[in-house]
Protein backbone atom coordinates (compact mmCIF):
# COMPACT_ATOMS: atom_id res chain seq x y z
CA UNK A 1 0.00 0.00 0.00
CA UNK A 2 1.80 3.38 -1.34
CA UNK A 3 1.80 5.61 1.87
CA UNK A 4 0.21 9.25 1.52
CA UNK A 5 2.92 11.94 -0.10
CA UNK A 6 3.67 14.83 3.07
CA UNK A 7 5.43 17.90 1.89
CA UNK A 8 8.83 18.10 2.20
CA UNK A 9 8.52 21.20 4.24
CA UNK A 10 6.40 22.80 6.37
CA UNK A 11 4.66 25.70 4.24
CA UNK A 12 5.29 29.33 5.84
CA UNK A 13 2.84 31.10 7.69
CA UNK A 14 2.27 33.96 5.32
CA UNK A 15 1.79 31.37 2.47
CA UNK A 16 -0.69 30.03 4.59
CA UNK A 17 -2.29 33.17 5.49
CA UNK A 18 -2.89 33.76 1.45
CA UNK A 19 -4.21 30.76 0.25
CA UNK A 20 -6.86 31.63 3.43
CA UNK A 21 -7.09 34.54 2.10
CA UNK A 22 -7.40 33.27 -1.42
CA UNK A 23 -10.16 30.93 -0.62
CA UNK A 24 -12.11 32.80 1.35
CA UNK A 25 -12.51 35.31 -1.69
CA UNK A 26 -12.96 32.83 -3.78
CA UNK A 27 -15.94 31.83 -1.32
CA UNK A 28 -17.30 35.32 -0.92
CA UNK A 29 -17.54 35.24 -5.11
CA UNK A 30 -19.56 32.07 -5.09
CA UNK A 31 -21.91 33.31 -1.89
CA UNK A 32 -22.58 36.94 -4.01
CA UNK A 33 -23.36 34.85 -7.27
CA UNK A 34 -25.75 32.36 -5.33
CA UNK A 35 -27.73 35.33 -3.92
CA UNK A 36 -30.82 36.21 -5.73
CA UNK A 37 -31.84 39.48 -7.22
CA UNK A 38 -32.82 42.03 -5.34
CA UNK A 39 -36.18 42.74 -6.36
CA UNK A 40 -38.97 43.92 -5.17
CA UNK A 41 -42.56 43.41 -5.30
CA UNK A 42 -46.14 43.53 -4.42
CA UNK A 43 -49.66 42.42 -5.86
CA UNK A 44 -53.31 44.15 -5.67
CA UNK A 45 -56.84 42.95 -6.55
CA UNK A 46 -60.31 44.48 -7.35
CA UNK A 47 -63.93 43.43 -8.25
CA UNK A 48 -65.20 44.84 -11.35
CA UNK A 49 -68.18 43.05 -12.03
CA UNK A 50 -70.92 45.35 -13.01
CA UNK A 51 -74.05 46.14 -10.69
CA UNK A 52 -76.08 47.71 -13.06
CA UNK A 53 -77.82 46.13 -15.80
CA UNK A 54 -76.30 45.71 -18.65
CA UNK A 55 -75.53 44.41 -22.35
CA UNK A 56 -72.69 41.68 -22.63
CA UNK A 57 -70.21 41.94 -25.00
CA UNK A 58 -68.64 38.52 -27.13
CA UNK A 59 -71.60 37.54 -28.83
CA UNK A 60 -74.01 38.84 -31.38
CA UNK A 61 -76.75 36.85 -30.70
CA UNK A 62 -77.93 38.28 -27.56
CA UNK A 63 -80.97 39.95 -27.41
CA UNK A 64 -81.04 41.53 -23.36
CA UNK A 65 -78.80 42.96 -20.73
CA UNK A 66 -77.12 40.57 -18.16
CA UNK A 67 -78.94 38.63 -15.50
CA UNK A 68 -77.02 37.32 -13.02
CA UNK A 69 -73.46 37.44 -11.83
CA UNK A 70 -71.63 34.08 -11.63
CA UNK A 71 -68.14 33.76 -10.92
CA UNK A 72 -66.99 37.51 -10.25
CA UNK A 73 -64.63 39.61 -12.92
CA UNK A 74 -61.28 41.25 -11.42
CA UNK A 75 -58.62 43.38 -12.58
CA UNK A 76 -55.27 42.85 -11.06
CA UNK A 77 -51.77 44.55 -10.51
CA UNK A 78 -48.43 43.26 -10.08
CA UNK A 79 -46.07 46.05 -9.42
CA UNK A 80 -42.09 44.98 -9.69
CA UNK A 81 -38.95 47.07 -8.69
CA UNK A 82 -35.45 45.66 -9.89
CA UNK A 83 -32.51 46.56 -8.19
CA UNK A 84 -31.97 49.73 -9.76
CA UNK A 85 -35.34 51.11 -9.04
CA UNK A 86 -36.63 50.48 -12.11
CA UNK A 87 -40.42 49.84 -12.00
CA UNK A 88 -43.08 47.99 -14.19
CA UNK A 89 -46.38 47.13 -13.38
CA UNK A 90 -48.37 44.14 -14.80
CA UNK A 91 -52.54 44.46 -14.91
CA UNK A 92 -54.83 41.89 -16.00
CA UNK A 93 -58.30 42.17 -16.38
CA UNK A 94 -61.30 39.60 -16.44
CA UNK A 95 -62.92 41.75 -19.90
CA UNK A 96 -63.29 41.08 -23.32
CA UNK A 97 -60.84 43.66 -24.15
CA UNK A 98 -58.46 46.34 -23.38
CA UNK A 99 -60.52 49.35 -25.44
CA UNK A 100 -57.65 52.08 -26.61
CA UNK A 101 -59.18 55.47 -24.43
CA UNK A 102 -59.09 52.98 -21.12
CA UNK A 103 -55.11 52.62 -22.13
CA UNK A 104 -54.34 56.23 -23.32
CA UNK A 105 -56.35 57.22 -19.82
CA UNK A 106 -54.01 54.86 -17.80
CA UNK A 107 -51.16 56.16 -19.27
CA UNK A 108 -51.71 59.56 -17.92
CA UNK A 109 -52.58 58.67 -14.78
CA UNK A 110 -49.20 56.38 -14.50
CA UNK A 111 -46.82 58.97 -15.51
CA UNK A 112 -48.39 62.11 -13.51
CA UNK A 113 -48.78 59.86 -10.58
CA UNK A 114 -45.94 57.29 -10.34
CA UNK A 115 -43.47 58.88 -13.13
CA UNK A 116 -44.09 55.50 -15.19
CA UNK A 117 -43.39 55.93 -18.91
CA UNK A 118 -45.90 54.19 -21.26
CA UNK A 119 -43.53 51.28 -21.69
CA UNK A 120 -43.35 50.60 -18.27
CA UNK A 121 -47.05 49.12 -17.86
CA UNK A 122 -48.96 46.79 -19.84
CA UNK A 123 -52.72 45.95 -19.68
CA UNK A 124 -54.10 42.84 -20.51
CA UNK A 125 -57.71 41.26 -21.37
CA UNK A 126 -58.27 37.41 -20.51
CA UNK A 127 -61.12 37.83 -23.51
CA UNK A 128 -64.43 36.69 -21.63
CA UNK A 129 -67.41 36.16 -23.46
CA UNK A 130 -69.40 36.55 -20.46
CA UNK A 131 -68.22 40.34 -19.39
CA UNK A 132 -69.72 43.38 -20.29
CA UNK A 133 -70.37 45.38 -23.34
CA UNK A 134 -67.10 47.40 -23.00
CA UNK A 135 -66.88 49.72 -26.03
CA UNK A 136 -68.72 52.25 -28.06
CA UNK A 137 -67.85 54.56 -31.03
CA UNK A 138 -68.50 58.22 -31.62
CA UNK A 139 -68.41 58.60 -35.77
CA UNK A 140 -65.43 61.12 -37.51
CA UNK A 141 -63.03 59.48 -35.00
CA UNK A 142 -64.06 60.33 -31.79
CA UNK A 143 -66.91 63.12 -32.36
CA UNK A 144 -70.70 62.37 -31.26
CA UNK A 145 -72.85 60.91 -29.08
CA UNK A 146 -71.45 57.80 -28.11
CA UNK A 147 -73.09 54.69 -29.65
CA UNK A 148 -73.50 50.82 -29.36
CA UNK A 149 -70.89 48.58 -30.83
CA UNK A 150 -72.98 45.91 -31.68
CA UNK A 151 -76.11 45.07 -33.70
CA UNK A 152 -78.42 43.50 -31.47
CA UNK A 153 -79.16 46.21 -29.17
CA UNK A 154 -82.32 47.88 -30.07
CA UNK A 155 -82.07 51.30 -32.12
CA UNK A 156 -84.32 53.02 -29.10
CA UNK A 157 -81.64 51.55 -26.68
CA UNK A 158 -78.61 52.29 -28.40
CA UNK A 159 -77.83 55.57 -26.79
CA UNK A 160 -78.57 54.47 -23.19
CA UNK A 161 -76.81 51.54 -23.45
CA UNK A 162 -73.97 53.27 -24.66
CA UNK A 163 -73.68 55.39 -21.89
CA UNK A 164 -74.01 52.67 -19.11
CA UNK A 165 -70.85 51.36 -21.23
CA UNK A 166 -69.51 54.70 -20.69
CA UNK A 167 -69.96 54.67 -16.67
CA UNK A 168 -68.79 51.35 -16.18
CA UNK A 169 -65.62 51.67 -17.97
CA UNK A 170 -65.55 55.03 -16.09
CA UNK A 171 -65.47 52.84 -12.83
CA UNK A 172 -63.01 50.01 -14.40
CA UNK A 173 -60.70 52.92 -14.58
CA UNK A 174 -61.26 54.26 -10.75
CA UNK A 175 -60.26 50.78 -9.73
CA UNK A 176 -57.02 49.79 -11.91
CA UNK A 177 -55.90 53.49 -10.56
CA UNK A 178 -56.30 52.05 -7.15
CA UNK A 179 -54.90 48.37 -7.66
CA UNK A 180 -52.41 50.60 -9.07
CA UNK A 181 -51.43 52.72 -6.38
CA UNK A 182 -52.01 49.58 -4.05
CA UNK A 183 -49.30 47.66 -6.05
CA UNK A 184 -46.81 49.82 -5.85
CA UNK A 185 -46.81 51.67 -2.48
CA UNK A 186 -46.55 47.81 -1.34
CA UNK A 187 -43.36 46.89 -3.03
CA UNK A 188 -41.16 45.01 -0.57
CA UNK A 189 -38.47 42.43 -1.20
CA UNK A 190 -38.78 39.45 -3.58
CA UNK A 191 -37.44 36.54 -5.22
CA UNK A 192 -38.64 36.29 -8.89
CA UNK A 193 -38.60 33.11 -11.33
CA UNK A 194 -40.01 31.71 -14.05
CA UNK A 195 -40.89 28.05 -14.87
CA UNK A 196 -43.48 26.21 -17.14
CA UNK A 197 -45.80 23.49 -17.57
CA UNK A 198 -48.50 22.49 -20.03
CA UNK A 199 -52.16 22.40 -20.68
CA UNK A 200 -54.69 21.00 -22.93
CA UNK A 201 -58.33 21.84 -23.06
CA UNK A 202 -57.59 24.91 -25.83
CA UNK A 203 -57.68 23.26 -29.28
CA UNK A 204 -57.75 24.91 -33.09
CA UNK A 205 -60.64 26.70 -34.63
CA UNK A 206 -59.96 26.71 -37.96
CA UNK A 207 -61.26 23.57 -39.86
CA UNK A 208 -60.87 23.26 -43.77
CA UNK A 209 -64.77 22.39 -45.36
CA UNK A 210 -64.44 20.03 -48.60
CA UNK A 211 -65.91 22.94 -50.50
CA UNK A 212 -63.28 25.64 -49.23
CA UNK A 213 -62.81 27.45 -46.28
CA UNK A 214 -62.78 27.28 -43.07
CA UNK A 215 -65.64 26.79 -40.41
CA UNK A 216 -65.40 27.39 -36.37
CA UNK A 217 -64.86 23.70 -35.80
CA UNK A 218 -62.38 21.82 -33.13
CA UNK A 219 -59.28 21.21 -35.53
CA UNK A 220 -56.86 18.61 -33.46
CA UNK A 221 -54.82 19.05 -36.05
CA UNK A 222 -54.58 22.45 -36.59
CA UNK A 223 -51.33 24.66 -34.84
CA UNK A 224 -51.60 25.11 -30.90
CA UNK A 225 -49.53 26.46 -27.82
CA UNK A 226 -49.90 24.40 -24.73
CA UNK A 227 -47.37 25.75 -22.63
CA UNK A 228 -48.50 27.46 -19.67
CA UNK A 229 -45.79 29.92 -18.65
CA UNK A 230 -45.87 31.26 -14.87
CA UNK A 231 -43.60 34.20 -13.47
CA UNK A 232 -43.96 33.66 -9.37
CA UNK A 233 -42.82 36.22 -6.69
CA UNK A 234 -41.79 34.79 -3.30
CA UNK A 235 -41.09 36.25 0.14
CA UNK A 236 -37.14 36.15 -0.09
CA UNK A 237 -36.66 34.22 3.64
CA UNK A 238 -39.27 32.06 3.68
CA UNK A 239 -40.49 31.14 0.36
CA UNK A 240 -44.15 32.32 0.53
CA UNK A 241 -45.42 32.77 -2.35
CA UNK A 242 -47.24 35.78 -2.79
CA UNK A 243 -48.22 35.88 -6.62
CA UNK A 244 -47.89 34.20 -9.81
CA UNK A 245 -48.38 35.29 -13.33
CA UNK A 246 -49.83 32.72 -15.38
CA UNK A 247 -50.41 32.47 -19.58
CA UNK A 248 -52.39 30.34 -22.09
CA UNK A 249 -53.44 30.71 -25.68
CA UNK A 250 -57.17 30.17 -25.40
CA UNK A 251 -60.67 31.95 -26.01
CA UNK A 252 -62.31 32.50 -23.11
CA UNK A 253 -65.60 31.25 -24.83
CA UNK A 254 -66.93 28.52 -22.88
CA UNK A 255 -70.12 29.86 -21.83
CA UNK A 256 -72.30 32.25 -23.53
CA UNK A 257 -75.43 32.74 -21.54
CA UNK A 258 -76.90 35.66 -20.02
CA UNK A 259 -75.08 35.27 -16.84
CA UNK A 260 -71.96 37.64 -15.73
CA UNK A 261 -68.69 34.87 -15.59
CA UNK A 262 -64.95 35.47 -15.77
CA UNK A 263 -65.21 31.89 -17.62
CA UNK A 264 -62.70 29.32 -16.92
CA UNK A 265 -59.81 31.83 -16.46
CA UNK A 266 -61.69 33.18 -13.55
CA UNK A 267 -62.04 29.55 -12.68
CA UNK A 268 -58.53 28.98 -12.88
CA UNK A 269 -57.32 32.29 -10.32
CA UNK A 270 -59.79 31.41 -7.95
CA UNK A 271 -58.81 27.53 -7.61
CA UNK A 272 -55.51 28.44 -7.64
CA UNK A 273 -55.62 30.75 -4.53
CA UNK A 274 -57.90 28.61 -2.82
CA UNK A 275 -55.27 26.33 -2.80
CA UNK A 276 -52.74 29.10 -2.01
CA UNK A 277 -54.15 30.77 0.50
CA UNK A 278 -52.47 34.53 0.61
CA UNK A 279 -51.45 34.50 -3.05
CA UNK A 280 -52.90 36.43 -5.93
CA UNK A 281 -53.29 34.95 -8.88
CA UNK A 282 -53.22 36.65 -12.09
CA UNK A 283 -53.89 35.47 -16.01
CA UNK A 284 -52.31 36.97 -19.10
CA UNK A 285 -53.67 35.49 -22.11
CA UNK A 286 -51.66 34.73 -25.16
CA UNK A 287 -51.87 33.94 -28.58
CA UNK A 288 -55.31 32.45 -28.58
CA UNK A 289 -56.90 33.67 -31.75
CA UNK A 290 -57.79 31.03 -33.39
CA UNK A 291 -58.26 28.69 -30.17
CA UNK A 292 -61.19 27.90 -28.29
CA UNK A 293 -61.55 25.72 -25.19
CA UNK A 294 -62.84 22.27 -25.94
CA UNK A 295 -65.49 20.65 -24.63
CA UNK A 296 -67.63 24.14 -24.44
CA UNK A 297 -71.04 25.36 -23.52
CA UNK A 298 -71.57 23.81 -20.01
CA UNK A 299 -70.94 25.65 -16.50
CA UNK A 300 -69.21 21.98 -16.12
CA UNK A 301 -66.83 22.58 -18.29
CA UNK A 302 -65.70 26.21 -17.22
CA UNK A 303 -65.27 25.10 -14.23
CA UNK A 304 -63.18 22.01 -15.35
CA UNK A 305 -60.85 23.50 -17.46
CA UNK A 306 -59.92 26.07 -14.48
CA UNK A 307 -59.03 23.73 -12.50
CA UNK A 308 -56.95 21.76 -15.22
CA UNK A 309 -55.07 25.29 -15.55
CA UNK A 310 -54.66 25.57 -11.93
CA UNK A 311 -53.19 22.35 -11.98
CA UNK A 312 -50.97 23.21 -14.60
CA UNK A 313 -49.70 26.49 -12.60
CA UNK A 314 -49.13 24.12 -9.29
CA UNK A 315 -47.42 21.81 -11.71
CA UNK A 316 -45.37 24.60 -12.96
CA UNK A 317 -44.41 25.26 -9.40
CA UNK A 318 -42.82 21.55 -9.21
CA UNK A 319 -40.22 22.01 -11.76
CA UNK A 320 -36.73 23.76 -11.03
CA UNK A 321 -37.26 27.11 -11.43
CA UNK A 322 -35.14 29.75 -13.38
CA UNK A 323 -34.41 32.66 -11.12
CA UNK A 324 -35.25 35.80 -12.54
CA UNK A 325 -32.31 38.62 -12.89
CA UNK A 326 -32.50 42.16 -13.71
CA UNK A 327 -32.46 44.82 -14.72
CA UNK A 328 -35.94 45.08 -16.05
CA UNK A 329 -35.97 46.40 -19.83
CA UNK A 330 -39.39 47.56 -21.01
CA UNK A 331 -40.11 49.19 -24.91
CA UNK A 332 -43.25 50.43 -26.82
CA UNK A 333 -44.16 50.60 -29.96
CA UNK A 334 -46.77 50.99 -31.93
CA UNK A 335 -46.67 50.40 -35.72
CA UNK A 336 -48.83 51.17 -38.76
CA UNK A 337 -50.77 48.04 -39.60
CA UNK A 338 -52.25 48.82 -43.79
CA UNK A 339 -55.56 47.90 -44.38
CA UNK A 340 -55.87 46.41 -47.69
CA UNK A 341 -58.08 48.28 -50.58
CA UNK A 342 -60.06 50.90 -49.06
CA UNK A 343 -63.29 50.97 -50.57
CA UNK A 344 -65.02 54.04 -52.40
CA UNK A 345 -68.35 55.45 -51.97
CA UNK A 346 -70.04 54.10 -54.75
CA UNK A 347 -68.65 50.29 -53.41
CA UNK A 348 -69.85 50.98 -49.97
CA UNK A 349 -73.17 52.13 -51.71
CA UNK A 350 -73.76 49.03 -53.35
CA UNK A 351 -72.46 46.58 -50.13
CA UNK A 352 -75.44 48.46 -48.21
CA UNK A 353 -78.19 47.05 -50.59
CA UNK A 354 -76.62 43.28 -49.70
CA UNK A 355 -78.71 41.05 -48.74
CA UNK A 356 -76.60 39.73 -46.20
CA UNK A 357 -77.38 42.13 -43.48
CA UNK A 358 -73.87 42.04 -41.32
CA UNK A 359 -71.95 43.29 -44.71
CA UNK A 360 -74.81 46.07 -45.36
CA UNK A 361 -74.75 47.30 -41.82
CA UNK A 362 -70.84 47.34 -42.04
CA UNK A 363 -70.83 48.88 -45.50
CA UNK A 364 -73.75 51.82 -43.58
CA UNK A 365 -71.62 52.18 -40.50
CA UNK A 366 -68.49 53.21 -43.07
CA UNK A 367 -71.08 55.59 -45.64
CA UNK A 368 -71.33 57.58 -42.29
CA UNK A 369 -68.04 57.56 -41.04
CA UNK A 370 -66.86 58.38 -44.16
CA UNK A 371 -69.62 61.40 -44.18
CA UNK A 372 -68.59 62.57 -40.69
CA UNK A 373 -64.39 62.12 -41.19
CA UNK A 374 -64.41 62.70 -44.68
CA UNK A 375 -62.19 59.48 -45.45
CA UNK A 376 -61.45 56.55 -44.33
CA UNK A 377 -58.32 55.36 -42.29
CA UNK A 378 -55.51 53.77 -44.67
CA UNK A 379 -53.89 52.08 -40.91
CA UNK A 380 -54.26 51.14 -37.41
CA UNK A 381 -51.59 51.92 -34.43
CA UNK A 382 -51.22 48.73 -33.32
CA UNK A 383 -49.38 48.59 -29.50
CA UNK A 384 -46.35 45.78 -29.28
CA UNK A 385 -44.60 45.53 -25.96
CA UNK A 386 -41.55 44.17 -25.06
CA UNK A 387 -40.18 43.02 -21.92
CA UNK A 388 -37.16 41.60 -20.71
CA UNK A 389 -35.46 40.50 -17.55
CA UNK A 390 -32.06 40.93 -18.55
CA UNK A 391 -31.39 37.93 -20.26
CA UNK A 392 -33.63 35.47 -17.67
CA UNK A 393 -36.89 35.92 -19.43
CA UNK A 394 -38.31 38.01 -22.25
CA UNK A 395 -41.74 39.00 -22.83
CA UNK A 396 -43.83 39.82 -25.99
CA UNK A 397 -47.08 41.62 -25.61
CA UNK A 398 -49.33 42.37 -28.97
CA UNK A 399 -52.21 44.28 -28.57
CA UNK A 400 -54.92 42.98 -30.79
CA UNK A 401 -56.78 38.83 -31.28
CA UNK A 402 -53.44 37.51 -32.84
CA UNK A 403 -53.40 34.27 -33.91
CA UNK A 404 -51.49 31.37 -32.46
CA UNK A 405 -48.56 31.46 -35.08
CA UNK A 406 -47.27 34.20 -33.71
CA UNK A 407 -46.35 32.77 -30.79
CA UNK A 408 -44.89 29.32 -32.11
CA UNK A 409 -42.72 31.85 -34.59
CA UNK A 410 -41.34 34.08 -32.25
CA UNK A 411 -40.47 32.06 -29.68
CA UNK A 412 -38.67 30.21 -32.29
CA UNK A 413 -37.09 33.36 -33.56
CA UNK A 414 -36.01 35.35 -30.34
CA UNK A 415 -35.36 31.94 -28.67
CA UNK A 416 -32.52 32.05 -31.28
CA UNK A 417 -31.27 35.83 -29.73
CA UNK A 418 -31.23 34.99 -25.71
CA UNK A 419 -30.79 32.22 -23.90
CA UNK A 420 -33.51 32.79 -21.64
CA UNK A 421 -37.41 31.97 -22.43
CA UNK A 422 -39.69 33.72 -24.76
CA UNK A 423 -43.45 34.59 -23.65
CA UNK A 424 -45.97 35.04 -26.04
CA UNK A 425 -48.94 37.45 -25.34
CA UNK A 426 -51.90 38.56 -27.42
CA UNK A 427 -54.79 41.10 -25.80
CA UNK A 428 -52.75 43.55 -24.41
CA UNK A 429 -53.21 47.33 -24.66
CA UNK A 430 -55.78 47.62 -27.15
CA UNK A 431 -57.86 44.69 -28.73
CA UNK A 432 -58.81 46.46 -31.93
CA UNK A 433 -59.76 42.48 -33.60
CA UNK A 434 -58.04 39.79 -34.76
CA UNK A 435 -54.20 40.05 -35.67
CA UNK A 436 -53.96 37.15 -38.26
CA UNK A 437 -50.87 35.60 -39.63
CA UNK A 438 -50.17 35.75 -43.35
CA UNK A 439 -50.88 32.09 -43.32
CA UNK A 440 -54.77 32.97 -41.77
CA UNK A 441 -55.08 36.07 -43.74
CA UNK A 442 -54.31 34.33 -47.30
CA UNK A 443 -56.50 31.36 -46.11
CA UNK A 444 -59.51 33.98 -44.67
CA UNK A 445 -62.19 32.53 -42.74
CA UNK A 446 -63.71 33.94 -40.00
CA UNK A 447 -59.96 35.51 -38.19
CA UNK A 448 -58.55 36.28 -41.51
CA UNK A 449 -60.68 38.28 -42.77
CA UNK A 450 -64.91 38.11 -42.28
CA UNK A 451 -64.42 39.07 -38.61
CA UNK A 452 -63.49 42.81 -39.70
CA UNK A 453 -67.18 43.04 -40.38
CA UNK A 454 -68.24 42.85 -36.86
CA UNK A 455 -65.70 45.51 -34.91
CA UNK A 456 -67.41 49.19 -34.89
CA UNK A 457 -65.70 49.99 -31.95
CA UNK A 458 -62.60 50.97 -34.68
CA UNK A 459 -63.28 51.72 -37.81
CA UNK A 460 -61.73 49.10 -39.87
CA UNK A 461 -61.71 50.36 -43.77
CA UNK A 462 -60.65 46.99 -44.96
CA UNK A 463 -58.85 43.83 -44.18
CA UNK A 464 -55.28 43.97 -43.61
CA UNK A 465 -53.29 44.20 -45.83
CA UNK A 466 -50.67 41.31 -47.09
CA UNK A 467 -47.60 41.80 -44.59
CA UNK A 468 -49.31 42.43 -41.76
CA UNK A 469 -47.26 39.25 -40.06
CA UNK A 470 -43.85 41.11 -41.26
CA UNK A 471 -44.61 43.97 -39.99
CA UNK A 472 -45.52 42.93 -36.25
CA UNK A 473 -42.86 40.50 -35.89
CA UNK A 474 -40.11 42.91 -37.48
CA UNK A 475 -41.23 45.32 -34.47
CA UNK A 476 -40.75 42.82 -31.86
CA UNK A 477 -37.17 42.35 -33.18
CA UNK A 478 -36.56 45.88 -33.72
CA UNK A 479 -37.72 46.40 -29.65
CA UNK A 480 -35.90 43.12 -28.69
CA UNK A 481 -32.59 43.97 -30.25
CA UNK A 482 -32.83 47.29 -28.55
CA UNK A 483 -32.85 46.34 -25.10
CA UNK A 484 -29.47 44.41 -25.46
Amino acid sequence: MNSPRLLPYPLPFTLLAGLFLILRAFSTIHAQEAEPYAWKAAAAAADISPINPMWMGGYAGRKAPFETVGEPLHAKALAIEDADGGRFVFITMDLIGVPIELRRAMETYAKETHQLAPERFLINASHTHSGPMIRVYRLGRGQGEPESVYDNVPDEEDALRARQTLDYMAGVEKKLRKIMDEAISHLEPAELSWARARCGFAMNRRTPEPGGGFKNFPNPAGPVDQEVPVLQVRAPETGELRAVLFGYACHATTLNGYEINSDWPGYAQRYFQEMHPGTVAMFLNGCSGDQNPYPRRLQAFAERHGIALATAVDAALETAPQPLEGPLKAALDWPELAYDTIPTRQELQERAQLPDRTDARYAEFLLRELDAAGSLPESYPLPIQVVRFDDTLTLAAIGGEVVVDYSLRLKKELGEKTSGPVWVAGYTNDVPGYIPSDRVLKEGGYEGASSMRHVRSTVHSSTWAPGVEQTVVDTVHRLFDGLK
